[in-house]
């Protein structure tokens, strides 16, 4: 029997609704994770694929499951909405304290004028690239099934539809806590940040300053992740608040795409227009996003404001620094520096202006630079020399060893998740679990897999992304 817990029942009212899901025409198993199944210690041994993409299509529930819809506000491309909730997502429970989560289910109470289902375009990304992200080492939500519904869906046209199930450490968010404030409600707030230092930083609990450290630890777990976003060219497209776990987690997949060619101010989202999201500016909107998270703190942290918000500031500031920090590390080893120090940051510097001004591919130039130190190449450019003598005294071996443990062969390209998607669409999933199968093993050169390591041709370089389903 699969048993399922929802610790999200603890809360006030105010941040879940019941919710049930929708029941589709016909269900068709396309993927399922059994290795993560086996994690969250579910047995689904004795489910055949039928059974199976019954309970993940939402046409049967759990006996121990308590659907809910989560509610929350954010701030959404800097402009804030005070409820958003959500609106095509149903929470099945938890087993070993992850949640575990349909997506294109259905209408819930925070749907407002949406349909609450997903096409199978968007169903396909998000299992593909979550779990590529994984693979590569990146804090991430995870895929544990794909399901298509035999339904049709509206969107610019009509497309097939499809569930996807989603597990996180949790589905709070920055938003999560905006709703509360928002509303003015202290007794509310204070539950919420109990509950989730008592689920996600439980060694905080009854700390001195906890509310404080619990900023702070938020903070570094969400800053971390964005370095290491920007270590891989990964631009997640929507930054809002509402899209901003609390437990340092990549969180939803809709317009997010990874850099082809370098560019500094590259953007893919179709609606980003003003590029707020851009390559460049993730780290500026993830600080953003954390003083949206402090405003919410501040009747936690001190019964005096002035002194709380001085407080936040000064945590704030910390935490720049600590961005800086994380992203010295991760860039600094993808150039094979053993010990990266803030004193790298312009040899960084100097690479990255180096891919932008020759317009390389970013994941190739890395694998390039491993080569030329395999090979003893001589220096050609400015940036090479100043590289060469920055690592002269390293063991080249373990420069070499790091470089490669740090520079993925494979990432899940846009051109292919495209082509993943297109045939999925026609009933063809082959392509895409060959790409998992790929992505699986992202650090190491595949022997046949040269489609999957290849740049897109000029004609796939146009690429635009939309927001999920």
């Amino acid at each position: 029997m699969i048993k399922l817990e929802n610790s999200y029942k603890k809360l006030p009212p105010l941040f879940h609704k019941e919710a049930l899901p929708e029941k589709v025409p016909s269900t068709e198993l396309i993927f399922f994770n059994h290795a993560l199944a086996k994690d969250l210690n579910l047995d689904f041994s004795n489910y055949s694929d039928v059974e199976l993409a019954e309970y993940f299509s939402g046409n049967r529930v759990f006996e121990s499951s308590t659907p809910i819809a989560l509610g929350y506000a954010g701030h959404q491309f800097g402009g804030f909405s005070p409820q958003l909730g959500d609106g095509r997502a149903i929470l099945l429970g938890e087993s070993e304290g992850k949640d575990i989560q349909l997506k294109g289910s259905g209408r819930t109470f925070y749907s407002r004028r949406g349909d609450g289902k997903s096409a199978l375009g968007p169903v396909i990304r998000e299992y593909i690239v979550s779990e590529a992200m994984h693979q590569l080492g990146v804090p991430t939500t995870r895929a544990l099934a794909a399901v298509s519904t035999g339904e049709l869906v509206q969107r610019e046209t009509v497309l097939k539809g499809g569930v996807f199930t989603r597990v996180a450490k949790s589905h709070l968010r920055i938003g999560t806590f905006e709703y509360a404030a928002s509303k003015n409600d202290l007794a509310s707030l204070t539950k919420l940040a109990d509950y989730a230092i008592e689920r996600l930083y439980p060694e905080l609990k009854n700390t001195e300053d906890q509310y404080l450290q619990f900023f702070r630890r938020v903070g570094e777990r969400y800053l971390s992740l964005v370095s290491k976003w920007m270590g891989l060219g990964f631009i997640h497209g929507v930054m809002n608040t509402d899209n901003s776990s609390i437990s340092g987690e990549t969180l939803d997949f809709g317009p997010c795409a990874f850099m082809d060619e370098f560019n500094f101010n590259q953007v893919f989202s179709s609606i980003d227009e003003g590029g707020r999201y851009r390559y460049s500016n993730q780290p500026n909107i993830a600080l953003w996003n954390l003083s949206s998270l402090g405003n919410c703190l501040v009747a936690l942290v001190n019964s005096d404001q002035k002194t709380a918000i001085k407080i936040l500031q000064a945590e704030l500031e910390k935490l720049q620094t600590f961005y800086l920090q994380e992203w010295v590390k991760v860039m600094g080893k993808k150039l094979g520096i053993l010990n990266p120090t803030l004193e790298d940051k312009t040899l960084i510097e100097s690479w990255l202006n180096e891919l932008q001004s020759n317009h390389l591919d970013f994941t190739h130039a890395h694998l390039s630079l491993i080569q030329k130190l395999s090979e003893n190449k001589l220096p050609e450019t400015e940036f090479d020399k100043n590289w060469k003598l920055r690592i002269k005294s390293q063991d080249l071996v373990l420069t070499e060893e790091l470089m490669r443990k740090s520079n993925p062969v494979y990432i899940p390209r846009n051109h292919l998740v495209e082509k993943a998607i297109a045939l999925a669409y026609e009933g063809d999933y082959s392509f895409a679990q060959e790409l998992m199968d790929v992505l699986s093993n992202p650090y190491q050169k595949q022997t046949g897999r040269e489609e999957f390591f290849e740049a897109p041709g000029n004609a796939q370089k146009e690429y635009k992304t939309f927001c999920g389903t």
